[in-house]
């Protein structure tokens, strides 16, 4: 089965190949159902090129999801040229009306349809199958029994499911709440995510049974009941005066690709283009690592920690969906996503030789100009200025020193890393790698002078006791992060 995992600019689309991905999905400005996501544009197509060349083999989804009106097939077509400079291998397309174009175009690619089409039955693929799509993305409300008699029915189509990620509450995706109360349009990929909000079981202020009816809201008693839908109940409970009733799990299935498999799945299709370059990492790794077990590459044994992983990643409760049981899917959860790690930085290229030099002269220079100045100062406010370098370590100026079987990494800080702590990698080639203090160091990129800390916006390089491979990743503990409480995200 293939991996198709998401990439919301070019930074996500290297991680998700280096990761082990077979293919990724991208979208394009003002043609995706992911308008928050960075998406690609301007002159990022020679990047992507150059990603295909380096990952030989990997595939490459675009996704033109929205619903096309007139103007926009207008834009579409003034965009043609630009569009053909990227290596696409496949478009995901949910309106009809835009397949002749494609079909036109570019003539080597192939036409996957759209989750947003809900296809969910044998009729509608062969349907699809006879305008010229190779492959259907099921719709998200299917049961593996139901892929099963899909693939009986058209066995030469190929299908791809969701196995990971946010579920929406709505049928396909198809809703207005978030337009309603926000005026960001879901069906334009600008969802505000109103299904995990909390809601507020209210009455009248002067109400003498106000107390008694909140009681009743916290006692776990409530459900919510269909009238044509007898025995259906969603559990209604508020905590803190608040209650979350239309906020789905996210969806897990790496337990559960054998049954995939055997149902037909051709392609496991990872939810995410507007999650983090962690996350990507992360979730794609788990299940190359699972998929890599299932089809005898590695034991189960060694693919366990990596699927272990998914827990360190942004979450929340998780649900088979509508694989097994419909009612699985009702069930719902409160809070956003949340990790006890956060990504400190993006491990780049190894500084070595003339480079590695040049820093080092650079660093002692520097170092030799400070200690120049400080002889020359008067006694007195030579005394001073090293008082004020004892209370502000900050300010010291000192360059590193060559380190045999160190190693020194390009290190694009996004979070806070601290000198003298312990540090953590983890990385396609192995699972994490946790360095002491003592084993690392951090340099100035620019001066080769050492720091006590660094964050996002600071030239920095890592100097460390280990080998790193390409796709490494920094992180570490988030610091507001506590066990079994859910965070304000700020919405």
């Amino acid at each position: 089965m293939e991996l198709l995992s998401p990439a919301g600019n070019v930074e996500k689309l290297f991680y998700a190949y280096a990761y082990g991905a077979d293919a990724a999905y991208i979208g394009l400005k003002k043609f995706s159902l992911r308008v928050k996501a960075d998406n690609f544009y301007e002159d990022e197509y020679k990047k992507v090129q150059a990603l295909k060349e380096q990952f030989p083999g990997r595939r490459l989804h675009c996704a033109l999801n929205i619903s096309f009106h007139d103007e926009e097939i207008d834009a579409l077509k003034a965009n043609l040229d630009y569009f053909k400079q990227y290596p696409i291998d496949a478009f995901i397309v949910q309106d009809i009306g835009i397949v002749p174009l494609l079909q036109k175009e570019f003539p080597n690619a192939q036409l996957h349809l759209s989750t947003q089409a809900s296809c969910v039955n044998s009729e509608a693929v062969k349907m699809y199958k006879s305008l010229g799509f190779s492959r259907i993305v099921l719709g998200r409300e299917i049961s593996i029994n139901q892929i099963r008699r899909i693939k009986d029915s058209v066995p030469d189509m190929e299908l791809e499911t969701f196995v990971h990620g946010a579920m929406c509450i709505a049928y396909a995706g198809r809703c207005l709440m978030s337009a309603y109360l926000t005026g960001r349009s879901a069906q334009s990929g600008f969802c505000s995510h109103t299904c995990r909000w909390n809601f507020k079981v209210d009455g009248k202020p002067d109400s003498e049974n106000l107390e008694a009816a909140r009681a009743l809201a916290q006692s776990g008693l409530l459900t919510l009941e269909e009238q044509q839908r007898p025995g259906e109940k969603f559990p209604v409970f508020e905590g803190d005066d608040f209650t979350a009733i239309l906020s789905s799990k996210d969806l897990r299935m790496i337990e559960h690709l054998s049954d995939l498999r055997d149902a037909g799945v051709d392609s496991l299709k990872i939810e995410g283009r507007m999650k983090s370059v962690y996350y990507v990492a992360m979730v794609t790794r788990a299940y190359r690592k699972a998929l890599d077990a299932l089809d005898g590459k590695l034991s189960e044994a060694e693919a366990a920690p990596y699927i272990d992983e998914l827990d360190n990643v942004a979450h929340r409760e998780s649900t088979t969906g509508f694989y097994y049981n419909k009612s699985n899917a009702d069930e719902t959860t409160t809070g956003a996503s949340d990790s006890k790690y956060q990504l400190a930085a993006e491990i780049g290229g190894e500084i070595t030789a003339s480079d590695f030099e040049a820093l080092y002269a650079e660093g002692h220079s520097r170092y030799d100009q400070s200690q120049k100045e400080l002889e020359a100062m008067h006694p007195q406010a030579r005394e001073a200025r090293l008082k004020d370098l004892e209370v502000h370590p900050d300010r010291r100026i000192e360059s590193f020193e060559k380190k045999d079987g160190w190693y020194m990494y390009e290190c694009k800080g996004m979070n806070m890393i601290r000198a003298g702590e312990e540090i953590e990698f983890v990385s396609p080639d192995f699972c994490s790698l946790k360095v002491p203090a003592g084993e690392w160091e951090i340099i100035d990129s620019e001066t080769g002078l050492k720091m006590n800390w660094t964050c996002d916006g600071h030239p920095t390089a890592i100097y460390l006791k280990h080998k790193l491979p390409s796709g490494t990743l920094l992180r570490t503990l988030d610091p507001d992060y506590e066990e079994g409480k859910i965070r304000d995200t700020g919405r």
